[in-house]
C-alpha cells in the first residue's frame, strides 16, 4: 500500500516499480500518483463524493458559468468533447469548460478543442499596503513549477494591480509534449488549493507574501481555446439583452426624429403675396 500524495480521492493504492498508482474513485481509472490527475478524473470523483452540483479580457475569454458536472471521461483522463446530462448535450472544451449552447442528444461535437490559454483572476482581501510585486511574482511561479509540475515556460505573466492578482498560463497543443502536465488540470489544482479545499493529500497551499499570509476574497477563471466558443444570443443574459434592445431602440428612434425634422424643414417655404 502507498499513500497518492497528489489525489486524496483515490483507492486501491499500490506501489509498483517504486511508483504509487491509486484507482480514481468514480471511474475506477488507474492514476499515477507522482504527477496529477487529470480535471475529468477529478470531476468525476467529486460528483461521486456529492451529488449537487479587472483588466479587459480577450475577446474570446469565457468564464465557467455551470461548475460541477458528472463528466464523460476517455480512457486517457482526458474529457469526451461532447458530455450529457440527461437529454441535454453541449460540446466541451480540454479544461470541461461548455463552449456551446445546450442541445439535444443529437448534437455533434466533431472534435475536443483546445482550451490554450488559462487567466486566472483572484482579489486579496483589503489591505493598507500593496505586497511587493516582485515578491509575489516570484513565489506563484515557483509554486506554480514546484507544487504542479508546470514547465515555466507555460507561466506567460503574473500580474498585480492591488487588489487583483491575474495568472496567465498559455500552452498551445503545438508546444505541448507527451510528458508536460495540462494547464488545464494545473488551474483546477491552483484553484482548489486557493479556495482551501486542496485535492493534495494532507498538503494545504499556504499563499505567503513576505512571510505574511495572503487570503482571497474571489478567484474566477477565464479559458480561450484555439477555436472561438459558439454561443448564440439565447446565452446572453437578461441583462444584457436588455441593453442592446434598448440601444437599438434609441438607434431606431433616433432615425426617425431625424427623418421626421427633414421633412418639416421641407414643407415651409417663404413665398410673398
Amino acid at each position: 500500500a502507498c499513500i497518492c500524495e497528489k489525489n486524496k480521492r483515490v483507492t486501491n493504492c499500490r506501489l509498483t516499480n517504486g511508483v504509487c498508482w491509486c484507482d480514481a474513485v468514480g471511474s475506477g481509472v488507474s492514476v499515477n500518483c507522482d504527477t496529477l490527475t487529470s480535471k475529468c478524473l477529478l470531476m468525476k470523483a467529486e460528483m461521486t463524493g456529492s451529488k449537487s452540483g479587472r483588466r479587459e479580457k480577450p475577446k474570446d475569454a469565457f468564464e465557467d458559468t455551470d461548475g460541477l458536472y458528472d463528466p464523460e471521461c476517455e480512457n486517457t483522463g482526458v474529457f469526451k468533447a461532447k458530455q450529457c446530462n440527461g437529454t441535454t448535450c453541449w460540446c466541451v472544451n480540454t479544461a470541461g469548460v461548455r463552449r456551446t449552447d445546450k442541445h439535444d442528444a443529437d448534437l455533434k461535437c466533431n472534435q475536443l478543442v483546445r482550451t490554450r490559454w488559462i487567466i486566472i483572476e483572484m482579489k486579496h482581501a483589503e489591505r493598507n499596503t500593496p505586497l511587493n510585486t516582485e515578491s509575489l511574482k516570484k513565489f506563484f511561479k515557483e509554486t506554480i513549477t514546484n507544487r504542479y509540475m508546470l514547465d515555466g515556460r507555460y507561466i506567460s505573466d503574473v500580474l498585480y494591480e492591488k487588489p487583483y492578482i491575474t495568472i496567465d498560463l498559455k500552452q498551445n497543443s503545438s508546444e505541448k509534449s507527451s510528458g508536460d502536465v495540462d494547464i488545464a488540470d494545473v488551474a483546477y489544482y491552483f484553484e482548489k488549493d486557493v479556495k482551501g479545499d486542496s485535492i493534495f493529500h494532507n498538503n494545504r497551499l499556504n499563499v505567503s507574501i513576505d512571510n505574511e499570509r495572503l487570503h482571497f476574497e474571489k478567484t474566477v477563471v477565464y479559458y480561450v481555446d484555439e477555436i472561438a466558443p459558439e454561443f448564440s444570443m439565447k446565452s446572453l443574459t437578461p441583462g444584457l439583452i436588455a441593453v442592446i434592445v434598448v440601444v437599438i431602440v434609441a438607434i431606431v428612434a433616433g432615425i426617425v426624429v431625424l427623418v421626421f425634422t427633414r421633412r418639416r424643414k421641407g414643407k415651409y417655404v417663404k413665398a410673398e403675396v
